[in-house]
């Protein structure tokens, strides 16, 4: 979604007036005229309006990742629960790698600790606006029955990843599905998980129905009904709907639009973005750009353009202070050698996902590309990330002036893990054992391995090829605990309440007693 709107140019402050308008049931008494006499009654009008709000929606996403000295202090703090916590990574001893960041490579996790209320406050920011967009749907505007239709089923859409975000993270997460106006009633009660299953498969059902099969290049990234048919397929998998997600994930893979990109380096390169292989992609947009039309600088000053990238480089690439090329790398988040020791010989997905000795390393100084030999003296485990690096997204039109950002999307829902959470449904629901390997297979192949051998024990090796083909992308944890293999993966260092992560602290406290923490924390 790359393209300008006029309705993106209104700021931060603009949307924070609008939600206070909306919270207060756009009390007459409130005199608020926002830049040029805006208002929710008038801003909520024409088709522009909406995609501008529903867009803000979207923008919350990409606050998971977001870098902020003026908020909670934030440092991607969604790579730390998510990546740094599995056994995919460590942190780089030979880095000055923040608190919370060891924290999380260690188990330890605590309900104050800031990245719990990051992600929490920006999973409900984002339901928050998306239940903005549906509850101003039916006053008097300018939109079309379609529209209405479109709007209604993205913005539910939207809302169901929301909360199925939460659901992963903590369990029993509040179920929020309208706005609430009585500004003293603004906490909400744990839900049940099964409460919060039925409510996002029902929006995802509705968002199925209602949202188009692909958008016109100028909406590029906006979810569509085959995106919504394939996150409602990976919900039932989690929740062991067997034959629910066969039938989902099934119809996805025999008719869907999707496919396998030629090169498993495709899915991870600057020059490929929005590829057939994706499902759901989280736009970034380009140097000091509106017109990435996700972005509401959310997490920063409307002016720190920076933020409409990822930090991505600036976290992850080799240390600059250790002698890697390139000018802002801190070198935070390292491959252990267990990741490395799961590819099998041949494997061509290792070289894509860690450089090791002696491998080119490339970055980005001033306005050049920089490269030299991989030091192993650079990483305490003597390798670093390759995915989302290389030579290919080592392109200074990839990165923010200063360097501290990148704007290569973020890939998060792709065909290659629908195949295999199919074959596990398959494998698991005493589906079709061959259509289930074949998924396993088509997998294999693109990286240069042979087809399992003849009677393999299809779950590990679906199990196993999820770990390598999805390694470093924020899945693994989720797997590690509905899997319930947290004590084979991390020995006595796991705690069964890790199955969960805590509601945060401050959360707990704004709720008087309404909302209760999980057990443990």
């Amino acid at each position: 979604m790359k393209r300008n709107i006029i309705v993106m140019k209104i700021n931060k402050l603009l949307l924070l007036i609008i939600s206070i308008l909306t919270l207060t049931g756009c009390s007459d008494q409130l005199d608020l005229q926002p830049l040029d006499r805006l208002t929710v009654d008038t801003f909520y009008n024409t088709r522009s309006d909406f995609d501008g709000a529903i867009f803000a929606s979207y923008s919350s996403i990409q606050d998971f990742w977001g870098t902020s000295t003026e908020t909670l202090s934030e440092r991607g703090e969604f790579w730390k629960i998510t990546t740094m916590i599995t056994d995919d990574l460590s942190a780089n001893n030979l880095s000055n790698v923040d608190q919370a960041a060891r924290d999380a490579d260690a188990l330890i996790v605590r309900a104050a600790d800031k990245p719990y209320a990051s992600i929490y406050t920006q999973i409900y920011e984002g339901i928050y606006r998306a239940n903005l967009v549906l509850a101003n749907l039916d006053g008097e505007n300018e939109l079309t029955a379609e529209d209405k239709t479109v709007l209604g089923a993205e913005a539910k859409f939207l809302r169901a990843w929301f909360h199925f975000q939460a659901l992963k993270l903590f369990g029993t997460p509040p179920l929020a599905m309208e706005i609430i106006t009585d500004i003293n009633s603004q906490a909400l009660p744990n839900s049940t998980q099964a409460d919060l299953y039925t409510a996002i498969l029902a929006d995802l059902g509705e968002a199925a129905s209602g949202l188009p099969v692909s958008w016109d290049s100028g909406n590029t990234g906006r979810a569509t009904s085959w995106a919504a048919r394939s996150v409602m397929g990976k919900v039932k998998v989690f929740q062991e709907d067997w034959a629910g997600a066969i039938t989902d994930l099934g119809n996805v893979v025999d008719s869907g639009p999707y496919s396998l990109m030629p090169n498993y380096s495709d899915n991870f390169s600057f020059l490929s973005e929005n590829n057939s292989e994706s499902i759901f992609e989280i736009q970034f947009g380009g140097p000091f750009s509106d017109d990435n039309i996700w972005v509401f600088d959310d997490t920063h000053s409307e002016d720190f353009k920076a933020s409409q990238g990822t930090g991505r480089a600036y976290y992850w690439e080799a240390r600059v202070g250790l002698g890697a090329p390139g000018r802002r790398g801190l070198g935070w988040y390292v491959p252990t050698q267990d990741l490395i020791d799961a590819y099998e010989p041949g494997d061509s997905r290792l070289a894509v996902t860690v450089i090791q000795e002696g491998e080119m390393y490339y970055a980005v100084n001033g306005g050049a590309t920089v490269e030299a030999p991989f030091d192993a003296a650079w990483s305490d485990t003597g390798a670093t990330p390759a995915k989302y690096f290389g030579q290919e997204n080592a392109n200074p039109s990839n990165y923010s002036p200063n360097l501290g950002a990148t704007f290569n999307n973020e890939r998060w829902f792709r065909f290659a893990e629908l195949k295999l959470l199919y074959a596990e449904a398959l494998i698991r629901g005493s589906g079709d054992q061959t259509v289930a390997e074949q998924q396993i297979n088509d997998i294999r192949n693109r990286a240069g391995l042979p087809d399992l051998a003849p009677g393999s024990d299809l779950l590990a090796a679906m199990m196993q090829e999820k770990r390598v083909e999805l390694a470093m992308e924020p899945h693994r944890w989720f797997d590690i605990v509905r899997w319930d293999i947290g004590a084979a993966v991390f020995g006595g260092d796991w705690d069964p309440k890790l199955e969960v992560f805590p509601f945060p602290l401050s959360e707990i406290d704004r709720s008087n007693g309404l909302l209760n923490q999980n057990s443990g924390y």
